[in-house]
């Protein structure tokens, strides 16, 4: 797709989900500095990156985290290894995908994955356990199966707490995807290794530059904003 196509196509989907006229501009001042930049190419790189670690690990945190709040045995196993994975320099990841295959882009994804992997299992955790009894003790009184329960009582009052464990799953994911350069994956990291490696300071800026709106976008995007009927934003 032509660039300023997907320009416009990013800002009508902005305004589709958040029917904010400012930030579709900011989406499209952004995105045009990119493009203006000449990173255009790489950007949409990071991007795909971003999106397909952080949907694998959404994918896989959001139920694990469902389950380790009705299950605390489960959640008790899995705190060491979350805490483990939080606290293990970012760098270290990328040494056993390396090991297991090789220079490229699957060591960098797969590294992005582990490392994204705690927010929505922690987020999706403390979601689900901050329900309410009450609320527990009403449905089940009203007869709700442990299905209905979870799916019109716990997600309904979670669903700040896992779409808050969403978007730190992507802002993780990107700032790896980044790193993951030094193993081979493709995007804006490149260029900033290279900038790195040659003391080039301008390509490094720039290249910082568009990490930094894309990251603002991404934000942006998915940052849910609810209005009430005065207009103004709690």
């Amino acid at each position: 797709m032509p660039p300023l196509a997907l320009i416009a196509t990013i800002c009508a989907l902005s305004f589709l989900v958040q029917r904010s006229g400012r930030l579709v501009l900011l989406v499209a001042c952004g995105l045009l500095v990119i493009l203006t930049l000449g990173y255009w190419r790489q950007t949409i790189e990071t991007a795909a990156l971003v999106l397909v670690s952080a949907g694998f690990s959404i994918l896989v945190g959001v139920p694990l985290g469902i389950v380790a709040a009705h299950r605390p045995w489960l959640y008790t196993l899995l705190r060491p290894f979350l805490d483990l994975m939080q606290t293990i320099p970012t760098f270290v990841y990328l040494i056993p995908a390396l090991m297991l295959f090789g220079l490229g882009l699957v060591p960098g994804v797969v590294a992005t994955i582990i490392f994204a992997l705690p927010a929505p299992i922690r987020l999706t955790y403390l979601g689900i356990r901050g329900v309410p009894a009450p609320l527990r003790e009403a449905g089940l009184a009203f007869g709700a199966s442990p299905l209905a329960l979870l799916l019109k009582v716990e997600l309904p009052h979670a669903r700040p707490a896992i779409v808050a464990g969403a978007t730190e799953c992507i802002m993780l994911s990107l700032s790896m995807v980044v790193i993951a350069a030094l193993v081979g994956a493709q995007g804006l990291g490149e260029p900033v290794v290279r900038a790195l490696n040659t003391v080039n300071i301008a390509q490094g800026f720039e290249a910082g530059l568009a990490i930094v709106i894309l990251a603002i976008v991404l934000d942006r995007l998915l940052r849910r904003t609810r209005r009430d009927r005065s207009g103004e934003e709690p």
